[in-house]
């Protein structure tokens, strides 16, 4: 019997300034969606009797990802702060891979009464 569908359990964003070279980025708690809805190009003409589109780029929009706050985590991950780099969002053995390229940025959240401390970390995709 074929699986119905994947968890997300053993999801591992990783980060390489080669694509040879990618490891573990950190331990993550939710990542986005991957990838965004195309722009319309409206192509309609005279004899249509509604618009009528054809797609165009596709959105790409920041990504981010949250995990757990660590000083020692927090502060690896500032090295490479916005530095060219690979990305590849791994699945696990069942799931397949997702790669871009682009930057990433980290910043600390906000906390409440009985709250984890989290953090954030934005990717800015330079390709799809």
């Amino acid at each position: 019997m074929s699986a119905k569908a994947i968890s997300t359990i053993g999801t591992v964003l990783k980060f390489g300034t080669s694509a040879n070279s990618l490891t573990e980025l950190c331990k993550i708690k939710s990542f986005p969606q991957l990838g965004g809805e195309r722009e319309q190009i409206e192509v309609t003409d005279l004899c249509d009797t509604a618009q009528t589109f054809v797609p165009g780029v596709q959105s790409v929009e920041s990504m981010t990802f949250t995990a757990n706050y660590l000083i020692s985590t927090y502060t690896s991950l500032k090295t490479n702060a916005l530095t060219d780099g690979f990305f590849e969002l791994d699945f696990g053995s069942a799931g397949g891979k997702a790669t871009w390229e682009g930057q990433y940025d980290v910043y600390v959240n906000e906390g409440g009464v009985n709250d984890a401390v989290e953090m954030t970390i934005v990717v800015y995709p330079s390709t799809v």
